[in-house]
């Protein structure tokens, strides 16, 4: 499977993307991913010497009880920094919003990519700026909003459920002639710890929605829970999920730390191509 994207480019999903995180938000949860404008050229450049192909630039915090941010303030965030990234590199980037306005003018300036956590819920022009762009689209399952998603979430049935979503979710899409969808089950996102735990145990069901897979789990509090560690110590819990889900086959992985989790792609790749 392959997506072509509007620059003559193309995601030819044949091994797992590095997919590296510029939050120009003042409140992300891990301080280390908050850049700002005068930073953002070096921090960019040298995530893509380290390995990342996918830029995800995003302007308000999703982080759980995050407030939103009005749309005049994200679209001050967001759109420069779009700019600027694409005046000075050749790199594809997603943009991280559910908001049809921010989406639509990051794709003027030239972003390849919607990151809509929210699966095109919380703003219903979306889905028409995916169709108008013809771009692929990450499709989220979160339950709740940012707000209140992590106030006591239950699941009788955690992966059944959040396929049924899923599954939901693409054919909305489609409805609407959105054909290019990467689907993401929102590791952290409405998850109580045993939740995002079988989520990577069973991400082969995911796989089989017949769609690209896109795990986001970097430094998140499950990692926090398993290990009791604060969020500036996770980084040896994201590499390891980071090589699960390689070996699963998953098609993108969403981290803050590039060089670290490009290396270990490498090496696991290196391991599933081995032939003799």
């Amino acid at each position: 499977m392959k997506y072509s994207l509007k620059n003559g480019k193309e995601i030819n999903f044949d091994h797992t993307y590095i997919m590296g995180i510029i939050n120009v938000t003042p409140d992300s949860f891990y301080p280390g991913s908050r850049i700002d404008r005068d930073r953002l050229i070096d921090t960019v450049s040298q995530m893509i010497k380290d390995g990342a192909e996918i830029i995800d630039v995003g302007g308000e915090s999703t982080r759980p009880g995050a407030q939103e941010v009005s749309l005049e303030e994200e679209l001050n965030r967001v759109v420069p920094a779009i700019e600027i990234i694409k005046n000075n590199f050749d790199i594809i980037v997603s943009v991280d919003t559910y908001k049809s306005k921010v989406a639509e003018e990051s794709l003027k300036l030239g972003a390849d990519i919607i990151n809509d956590i929210s699966a095109f819920r919380f703003d219903e022009n979306m889905v028409n700026i995916a169709k108008k762009y013809d771009c692929p689209v990450i499709l989220m399952h979160m339950k709740g909003t940012p707000r209140n998603m992590q106030q006591n979430p239950f699941y009788e049935d955690t992966i059944g459920e959040i396929i049924k979503f899923l599954k939901e979710r693409i054919e909305f899409s489609k409805k609407h002639g959105v054909e290019k969808i990467i689907i993401d089950p929102g590791i952290g996102f409405g998850k109580r710890l045993i939740d995002n735990l079988l989520i990577l145990k069973h991400i082969d069901e995911f796989k089989k929605l017949g769609y690209p897979v896109l795990v986001g789990a970097s430094r998140k509090s499950m990692i926090g829970m398993i290990l009791d560690l604060p969020v500036e110590e996770r980084l040896e819990g994201t590499l390891a999920i980071t090589a699960y889900s390689v070996m699963k086959d998953v098609d993108i992985i969403r981290v803050h730390d590039v060089k670290e989790n490009y290396r270990v792609v490498k090496v696991i790749e290196a391991i599933k191509n081995a032939v003799g």
